[in-house]
């Protein structure tokens, strides 16, 4: 999910592009005043002892910024640097072992695979029947499959693609905030993940270089035209190093919280330009939807957990609707198991990707569903 050099009324097409109306160095300045407004929440929340505070610190105090009409701007270009630093620590975290579990993954990754079809199907229902989206938005607004995805595929098919994107930026929003602070406050999770990373002076030259070389799976995968590229590449690379027992080094501290910073404040910078007003029908729809995603996620994994044995907490982070780099990244902080919930969430993008076009397709000629005139700007 890109986080886009956005003008306040953006296009999801013209994001991707990476292009911008605005001078270069205006562009820079208000990325710079962005990172940090998100450093300051970092800081704050870091203080704190918050969860995840690099990444929620940044959303949080950037999307406050935004909706009070300040002009934030996410990079996806820096994005596009720093998403590959967390897909290679994910991959560290597969090791030998990890091949002797998978086995014992394929029950919770076909139960996955259909909880997410029902997901899709109320979800979409919803929208469509008590909010008013339209039958085309509905669907993609449903579909967890990585926002800038299902926002242009959405949008190519007669949906609306910024409700569309907001719906999804929403639901990711509140999927982040609420997680770890339910770790945090009911279960005692003490975020510690990190603590295990060592710092920039730790990584021996060739230890780096070699993880340095795990970060060109993003252009491989993106040559191989593979969903999620970004952070799938460098990760299936990182993987393949540590299984093999190549390297057991990881990314520095250092780098690992500014890979947050850089997410936290591109989801914050989702907002600008929104008319607060008129966001509070889609607020209210992401909200619910969202909120019957991570219900159902823990319902489904308290009897998944029962009936495997699988850590019923390892599941939730693997069936929750948040991004794949965002819930890897809760993995990670927390000390759950990330090679299990980054295969699930993989597997699920991979999925979502192939299947929900196809599907749509095949409704579309059986109910002929027409595409919707575009909604009023929100």
């Amino acid at each position: 999910m890109n986080a886009p050099d956005a003008p306040q009324k953006p296009s999801i097409k013209l994001l991707s592009t990476g292009l911008s109306p605005e001078p270069f160095v205006h562009w820079l300045l208000l990325i710079i005043i962005s990172l940090g407004i998100g450093a300051i929440g970092g800081i704050l929340f870091d203080w704190l002892a918050m969860p995840l505070a690099w990444m929620i610190g940044a959303m949080v105090f950037v999307t406050i910024a935004a909706l009070f009409g300040a002009p934030m701007r996410g990079s996806s270009k820096l994005r596009n640097v720093m998403v590959p630093v967390l897909g290679v620590m994910l991959g560290s975290s597969f090791t030998p072992e990890t091949l002797n579990q998978v086995a014992r993954w394929i029950p919770s990754i076909f139960t996955m695979l259909g909880f997410v079809t029902v997901v899709i199907a109320c979800v979409a229902t919803y929208l469509y029947k008590a909010m008013g989206f339209g039958p085309v938005s509905a669907y993609f607004a449903a579909t967890p499959g990585g926002l800038a995805t299902m926002a242009i595929i959405g949008s190519s098919l007669g949906g609306d693609e910024r409700r569309i994107a907001l719906t999804h930026s929403i639901r990711i929003l509140l999927t982040v905030l609420v997680i770890p602070f339910y770790f945090k406050f009911f279960e005692g999770y003490v975020p510690g993940g990190l603590q295990s990373l060592g710092s920039f002076v730790d990584i021996k030259i060739r230890d780096g270089l070699l993880l340095a070389t795990c970060t060109l799976g993003f252009p491989l995968f993106k040559l191989l035209k593979l969903p999620s590229a970004q952070i799938l590449g460098p990760m299936s690379l990182s993987a393949a190093a540590h299984i093999t027992g190549l390297t057991d080094a990881r990314p520095p501290v250092e780098l690992v919280n500014l890979a947050q910073l850089v997410i936290g404040t591109g989801i914050g910078a989702r907002f600008a330009g929104v008319d607060v007003k008129r966001l509070f029908g889609v607020m209210l729809a992401a909200s619910v939807s969202a909120g019957f995603m991570m219900a159902l996620a823990a319902a489904v994994g308290w009897v998944l957990s029962e009936a495997t044995g699988l850590p019923f907490h390892a599941i939730w982070l693997a069936f929750a609707p948040g991004g794949l780099a965002e819930m890897t990244l809760i993995s990670l902080t927390m000390g759950i198991d990330v090679a299990f919930v980054s295969t699930h969430h993989v597997i699920r993008v991979a999925f979502m990707v192939i299947a929900a076009p196809a599907v749509f397709h095949f409704l579309q000629k059986k109910w002929g569903i027409k595409e919707e005139k575009s909604q009023e700007n929100i």
